[in-house]
């Protein structure tokens, strides 16, 4: 292995998040590429050697659970060794941070949570790599070689809904709503049985964290929006949307930065679905008039 992959695979270890140059860099070197773009997006811009991917291929199919990584880990594996993922090969994932839902993001934390140390998305996504110098191209991809990767489920960045019901209210803990504001105060938009939020809950849109363009705020804009939540680097997080995606775009993001960071997948979809004696929701009532 050359000095320079060396280097670029310790810093992939380190980082769940690089740019389009370090990207390209590693694409040169040796790495599978995944386009998570929604895919109608993909028709009009297809990247090289990219392989397509979406959330969903990985996750449950029933509701309300479908936010949730499936639980058999034959099947699960058998998936991703079908789009060419590898034991030791990098993976850098590319989507549309502006018109996507942090598919990205819910990937590398997806891969992540299942054992691989080396995958990472795209800053700025594909627009980014674009402006890098990766050309497009017309025709679809060859079929990927299958991969070698056999996952495990390192529980570090992942929370289930009776794990995180038993630790609401502990002093070192912030619960973080990625959704959008009308979802957060009790609207309903995306098929959730209840509306409002998990109780002491604070609101983080996650498109908060980038600009217009899709790029990410700079670490200290990002720690300094914490700060102004409470939550500080040694507070341990725990981030929900609707079902899991938003909010693991969210917990890659805060998790790169070097903060204590988890995702609960089942998020809404399955709350919301939870007897409501037990798993309550806060809603903000507006004011008339």
């Amino acid at each position: 292995m050359s000095n320079l992959l060396c280097n670029l695979v310790y810093n992939l270890a380190n980082n769940w998040i690089i740019n389009a140059d370090v990207a390209k860099q590693v694409l040169q070197q040796e790495a599978t590429l995944l386009d998570a773009r929604a895919p109608i997006l993909k028709c009009f811009g297809r990247l090289p050697n990219a392989i397509p991917v979406t959330w969903q291929e990985f996750s449950q199919s029933h509701f309300p659970h479908k936010g949730k990584i499936i639980e058999n880990n034959t099947v699960l594996t058998q998936k991703l060794q079908a789009i060419g993922i590898c034991q030791d090969k990098p993976v850098i994932v590319v989507a549309d941070p502006v018109k996507g839902w942090g598919e990205e993001g819910r990937i590398v934390w997806m891969l992540r949570t299942l054992g691989h140390e080396k995958a990472v998305f795209v800053d700025g996504g594909y627009r980014a790599f674009i402006k890098a110098g990766i050309s497009q191209v017309k025709a679809a991809n060859n079929p990927p070689k299958t991969g070698d990767f056999v996952l495990s489920r390192p529980s570090k960045w992942e929370i289930q809904r009776d794990e995180l019901k038993a630790i609401l209210g502990n002093d070192n803990l912030v619960v973080i709503d990625a959704r959008e504001p009308r979802e957060y105060a009790g609207k309903t938009p995306y098929g959730e049985k209840r509306g409002g939020h998990i109780p002491g809950a604070v609101h983080l849109y996650y498109k908060q964290l980038m600009d217009k363009q899709g790029q990410l705020l700079s670490r200290g804009e990002i720690v300094a929006i914490l700060l102004q939540k409470g939550v500080s680097q040694s507070t341990q997080i725990v981030s929900y949307c609707s079902g899991g995606i938003r909010s693991a775009w969210l917990t890659s993001v805060l998790t790169n930065v070097g903060f204590n960071a988890k995702n609960y997948a089942g998020s809404m979809w399955e709350w919301s679905a939870s007897p409501a004696d037990s798993y309550p929701l806060s809603v903000i009532l507006s004011r008339a008039g």
